[in-house]
């Protein structure tokens, strides 16, 4: 199986995926996460985490009762709309704002009220950092600066990521507020984004240029089940809903992606360019995505309107850094992640690339040399055969950073969620009419758009 032609993966995923109508695999989420919080809410070492749990399992218990419900009534009635499709997206969305957004608002409000505990360091880092964007024009601290903070502080005082993300702490410098906490405004771009990817994907069928007598596919087509399931797992799935409850940096460029490659299955090259550049002005974690896409659009003869938004943006927001403070950019955003910064980053989740480097000789230099020799088996796959569809740009980027983050010597489980989401994104980018026909020349030529 390759990632042009995704026919296997594709089979066994809609047999797991449409059992009982989708409703069964929706228990499963659901039953797991609730276990999953509970846990979370009784042994886990961060308060943060605990207190998420705590309300997150209620909510997905609550779920759960609902799919049961669901699963009952399609039994005795097959055709209930209480257990279709709608009431799915219902439940999705219930579960999102009760296990997401209810524990976000109430560690903000907490927060905000003296509660030292209702937040991770992503959340004080990134205000941090857009209070100093707005007093000194760059979000980053100089190594000389930060050498002068006390020990304990040194590591809040690095800002590993690109400028963009400093707007999401403006907010805080401005006024000291429950709904100026970074994680409020983490979600608003995270909903925004993904509201406009499935808008985008809905709506495909009827703006793709060779689509002759498509119609937007509502709410009851199949690849509506497919992207309700890319939802989900950027949603409710608990890596998700926990990361955004407590941290939350992650998801906002996670989302950017997802509306990147649904602009791309939309045959909307340079707004898929945009919206992945927006995300990669955020964090560097989006600059494999903006690359694959790229190539991408060299087979539809659009390379350039993917990469003037792709690199443009994330060039564009480095610039005023680069001239007000080089050393301070290079510190924060090259050296201190590659692991060379005055104090060394606390990710350590025990994958393969993690344990190498810490248990052989040399450990580092041979993870690093692996994590390179993948970079290079991807960028030949890529020469050699470029994805000339969406679905293939989604099971590439996701498929390539699944191995990047397991290469890494300095990661952490969190990470995942890129991948999972990529992947299960991936079904729901499929095109529902076939194109024009075109002799094969023409497709090897990037002229139509290949399901």
């Amino acid at each position: 199986m390759t990632a042009d032609d995704p026919t296997a993966l594709r089979r066994r995923w809609q047999t797991l995926d449409t059992a009982a109508g989708g409703l069964a695999l929706d228990l499963v989420l659901y039953a797991v996460s609730a276990v999953f919080a509970a846990i979370t809410a009784v042994t886990s070492t961060l308060l943060p985490h605990r207190a998420w749990g705590a309300v997150a399992a209620v909510g997905y218990l609550v779920a759960t009762l609902a799919v049961i419900v669901q699963l009952l009534l399609r039994r005795r009635i097959p055709a209930s709309r209480l257990a279709g499709l709608p009431a799915r997206w219902t439940v999705t969305g219930v579960t999102w704002a009760s296990t997401t957004l209810l524990p976000l608002l109430w560690q903000s409000v907490e927060r905000a009220s003296g509660r030292t505990d209702r937040a991770q360091e992503e959340v004080l880092v990134v205000e941090q950092a857009g209070a100093r964007l707005l007093e000194h024009g760059t979000p980053y601290l100089g190594p000389d600066a930060i050498a002068a903070l006390p020990a304990g502080e040194q590591l809040l005082g690095y800002t590993p990521y690109q400028p963009g993300m400093a707007l999401f702490g403006l907010p805080r410098a401005l006024l000291d507020a429950w709904w100026t906490d970074a994680r409020v405004w983490f979600a608003v771009g995270t909903a925004l984004a993904l509201a406009l990817a499935v808008a985008a994907l809905r709506a495909a069928p009827a703006t793709a240029r060779r689509a002759r007598t498509a119609t937007p596919a509502g709410p009851d087509h199949p690849r509506d089940a497919a992207l309700l399931r890319g939802v989900q797992a950027a949603t409710v799935l608990p890596i998700c809903a926990l990361t955004l409850a407590t941290g939350g940096d992650d998801l906002p460029v996670l989302a950017l992606c997802l509306l990147a490659l649904a602009f791309a299955a939309a045959d909307r090259p340079g707004r898929a360019g945009l919206a992945v550049g927006l995300a990669g002005a955020l964090k560097l974690f989006a600059w494999p995505v903006a690359l694959v896409l790229i190539v991408w659009g060299l087979t539809r003869r659009a390379g350039t309107r993917v990469a003037a938004g792709a690199i443009g943006l994330p060039v564009a927001a480095l610039l005023p850094a680069l001239l007000v403070d080089r050393d301070a950019l290079i510190e924060n955003v090259l050296r201190f992640p590659l692991g060379h910064g005055l104090v060394t980053s606390p990710a350590q989740s025990p994958f393969p690339g993690y344990l190498i480097a810490n248990a052989l000789p040399a450990g580092r230099l041979v993870a690093a040399a692996l994590l390179v020799a993948a970079g290079l088996a991807i960028a030949v796959r890529l020469a050699r055969r470029p994805p000339r569809t969406a679905v293939a740009t989604a099971l590439i980027c996701g498929y390539g950073l699944l191995v990047a983050i397991a290469l890494m010597p300095s990661t952490r489980f969190g990470y995942l969620l890129y991948p999972l989401a990529l992947l299960t994104w991936a079904p729901a980018l499929h095109r529902t009419v076939a194109p024009a026909t075109v002799p094969a020349p023409g497709e090897l030529s990037g002229r139509t758009t290949s399901v």
